[in-house]
């Protein structure tokens, strides 16, 4: 499929997501829905919406942080790995304008990502972001669990959005919280979404690497990100 395509498809799934993950965040705090588990529903089902309609094209990343993971994991190139965030972003940033539009830009403020304590926060991205990302290698890659890999993935969002909503704001997603913080112009927190959700990918890959893959020499991957990140064989 024509690079186009692929940017078009991770564009489009992070529009879905990001869309109508914020929906479900305003018709929370309008009372019309059960909270946390709304919220978290919303981003899980919304992610279950982006990987059927367009997940087939792209691999259905729509996040920045499980791209770097597969930059790192050698299934994309480097220029793959730039197109698709930056196709993430307008996705992101196009979805909370559609909220901007239905309602105003206080209600895409609230649909920002906010900690309730920055230390924690940056605790609970990182380590939220490595399960994250640890779930998408395996399953996608499995044998035994790939034909999960549609529900897993989503329900995977939904358990840590209920975990760790309250803390963070569950981001886990530079672009998710980057689309609505420059619509709305709610900059507060937006540097912990921007830098931790990479720091956990990272982490996540080279948990994969050593626990699933068995691989502790982790140099000729490194090598291969240095010269771009050609896929592996």
């Amino acid at each position: 499929m024509g690079k186009t395509q692929k940017y078009l498809a991770e564009a489009l799934g992070t529009f879905a997501l990001v869309g109508m993950g914020s929906f479900a965040i305003v018709s929370a705090s309008a009372g019309d829905s059960l909270g946390i588990v709304s919220i978290a529903l919303g981003f899980g089902l919304a992610l279950l919406v982006g990987l059927y309609a367009f997940g087939e094209v792209s691999g259905g990343h729509f996040n920045p942080a499980v791209s770097l993971a597969a930059f790192l994991d050698r299934r994309i190139t480097m220029d793959d790995l730039i197109g698709y965030v930056v196709a993430q972003v307008v996705g992101a940033i196009l979805a909370s304008v559609v909220v901007l539009i239905a309602f105003n830009d206080e209600a895409v403020a609230a649909t920002t990502t906010q900690a309730s304590d920055n230390w924690a926060a940056i605790v609970v991205e990182v380590m939220m972001t490595a399960l994250f990302v640890a779930v998408i290698l395996q399953v996608t890659k499995s044998g035994t669990y790939g034909g999960t890999a549609l529900l897993a993935i989503p329900l995977a969002l939904l358990a840590i959005h209920v975990a760790i909503i309250p803390i963070s704001g569950s981001s886990v997603n530079p672009a998710r919280s980057l689309g609505p913080a420059l619509v709305g112009t709610e900059f507060s927190d937006l540097w912990i979404y921007l830098i931790f959700p990479f720091v956990g990918a990272i982490l996540g890959w080279i948990a994969h690497k050593i626990a699933v893959q068995g691989d502790t020499n982790l140099r000729d991957d490194f090598d291969a990100v240095r010269r771009g990140g050609a896929p592996a064989a």
